[in-house]
């Protein structure tokens, strides 16, 4: 099992990866298609209309996630990770006055919003819970092409056919023949102590199969520079967010306290803390408002990651840029363990998949690059995603503002506290990662729908909307 780190990290645009990022790919793939030979054209017939319809808990949660604004830019041939995010409304409001798209390269297309988008709760689509119809008819509307696409969390998208091959198959979408192909937990430490390395070497001879060292390297650094530009841009914001709860930003706030108190040496027991989570929360208020973030492994959970890195980075004496890289590496190979074997989607498993499998990563980067052995890490990602074991995904009014920036502090705490304690251990413990990652999915599957990124309950009914 190969997934790579760039599929794990990847830069683009909140407030979701798989209510934003998702079906804006899903428009892309569908216009790429419309152009191929990949499909029967009747003979002299022209797509002059699209139509989009959202299903599930994109229909449920699709409006304060900004689904359906997702999917026109994706029909105006905009992709997630080089879409201006200060572009979008202009692009939206275009849209909206003319009732058309023009993609490069594409005719213009009649696709008027209020007609051609609808969130449609009474059919779900049966192969997932985030799943959208796009379909292509002619100037008669006369349906040409209609393809359904599923977006399964962290920004991966698939069609119906490749969904059932992928649960068919159990793989991922990548054949590459790689040194380390670990698809577990046991594996990636028998892989480790019969060749003698670390989970970042293991993972670094995998990504250098496909690509070389330096540009590895260079990918690796992008994704900390967008984390780090994420994490500075939210701490210089102010003002509400946007979407009607009138929530206020306050990482500015919270950091210009922690500014002061570090400048007058002021005893703070729980400074690190107080770090940990004003850097969480930055990134989720950007993430909120619809700034550039990068998936860790979602966006909904995009803040647990660079907080811990910038921790790292403030905290530790020798923290250095090959540490980063490392911490990445290693994150990434137990994301990918966790999204192999469960799920990373909030709407299929509630937020333990999100929030919980970022701090299982966090706590194992971080207890990588603090000098942990393969069995530590292993360990510190395990409690880090025990604790998180159960969490819903209740978002109020479908915004991922409550209980998400928060819940992205606390995620972070969880995983250094994790990887501390694993780091004080010999890396023998109970409850192997496996068995943790299984009950987590088994979990998902036992949880009611209303508490998986549907806004039908928790916080979302028990909180007034103002």
């Amino acid at each position: 099992m190969f997934l790579s780190v760039f599929d794990v990290f990847k830069i683009g645009v909140g407030p979701s990866s798989s209510h934003t990022m998702g079906p804006m790919t899903a428009a892309n793939r569908f216009l790429d298609l419309i152009l191929s030979d990949q499909w029967p054209r009747p003979a002299g017939a022209h797509v002059a209309a699209l139509k989009a319809s959202l299903h599930g808990s994109l229909a449920y949660t699709g409006i304060g996630h900004g689904t359906g604004n997702a999917v026109i830019i994706g029909l105006m041939g905009e992709a997630p990770d080089s879409i201006d995010p200060d572009r979008m409304e202009g692009i939206i409001a275009d849209v909206e006055r003319t009732g058309r798209v023009t993609p490069p390269g594409h005719p213009a297309y009649i696709f008027q919003p209020k007609d051609d988008l609808v969130y449609d709760k009474k059919t779900p689509l049966s192969g997932h819970a985030n799943g959208m119809r796009l379909s292509a008819l002619d100037k008669d509307g006369r349906v040409l092409l209609t393809q359904i696409y599923y977006s399964i969390g962290g920004g991966f998208v698939v069609t119906d056919t490749e969904l059932l091959a992928l649960q068919k198959q159990k793989k991922q979408a990548s054949d590459h023949k790689v040194p380390y192909p670990f698809a577990s937990a046991k594996e990636m430490l028998a892989m480790a102590a019969s060749s003698g390395q670390t989970i970042a070497q293991m993972k670094r001879a995998n990504e250098e199969v496909v690509r070389s060292r330096e540009d590895l390297d260079a990918g690796l650094d992008r994704i900390w520079d967008a984390m780090l530009s994420c994490i500075d841009r939210g701490l210089r914001q102010e003002g509400q967010l946007p979407g009607g709860l009138k929530v206020r930003r306050r990482a500015k706030s919270i950091h210009d306290q922690l500014q002061e108190e570090w400048r007058s040496n002021r005893l703070n027991p729980v400074l690190a803390n107080d770090w940990l989570s004003v850097y969480a929360m930055a990134v989720n208020e950007e993430n909120a408002a619809g700034g550039r973030v990068v998936t860790s492994p979602t966006n909904g959970a995009a803040g647990v990651v660079p907080a811990t890195i910038r921790y790292y980075l403030h905290f530790h004496p020798d923290a250095d840029q090959q540490g980063i890289r490392d911490y990445l590496l290693t994150a990434a190979a137990i994301g990918g363990i966790i999204k192999h074997n469960a799920s990373i989607s909030g709407a299929e498993v509630g937020c333990q998949g999100e929030v919980g499998s970022a701090s299982a990563m966090a706590a194992a980067g971080l207890a990588a690059v603090m000098g942990g052995t393969p069995e530590q890490i292993e360990n510190a990602a395990e409690i880090a995603l025990e604790h998180h074991l159960g969490m819903t995904c209740d978002p109020v009014a479908g915004l991922v503002q409550v209980p998400c920036i928060e819940r992205n502090a606390l995620g972070a705490v969880k995983a250094v506290t994790a990887a501390s304690l694993a780091l004080k251990g010999d890396g023998v413990h109970f409850v192997p990662l496996d068995a943790c990652i299984e009950t987590m999915r088994q979990t998902g599957n036992d949880m009611n729908e209303k508490y998986k990124e549907t806004s039908l309950g928790g916080l979302a009914v028990n909180v007034v909307e103002c």
